[in-house]
């Protein structure tokens, strides 16, 4: 999945459908990145915006997914533990 904007979308205030295209592909897998799109196409948009607000729930929503989907092995298995992502600050 690439942070690449649509050549359509650049210039012009987003719509609640250019969000909705953008939260249709929404997993675990892509979660980050997603967000990552969704906090660009809000970014310039006033806070009582109804494509802000929205797009703001769903950037809480892809975070919570990433991870609470987040999967590590436990110490002993053959690889070294890894640091869980919850908690972090900045994901």
């Amino acid at each position: 999945m690439s942070e690449y904007e649509q050549p359509n979308r650049v210039g012009r205030e987003p719509t609640m459908e250019d969000l909705h295209q953008l939260m249709g592909a929404s997993t675990p897998h892509f979660a980050l990145q997603l967000r990552n799109r969704i906090r660009s196409l809000i970014s310039t948009l006033p806070a009582d915006h109804p494509v802000r607000r929205t797009g703001e729930r769903e950037i809480a929503r892809l975070e919570q997914i990433a991870v609470g989907s987040e999967r590590r092995g436990e110490p002993g298995q053959g690889e070294p533990a890894m640091p869980s992502l919850a908690g972090r600050d900045a994901i």
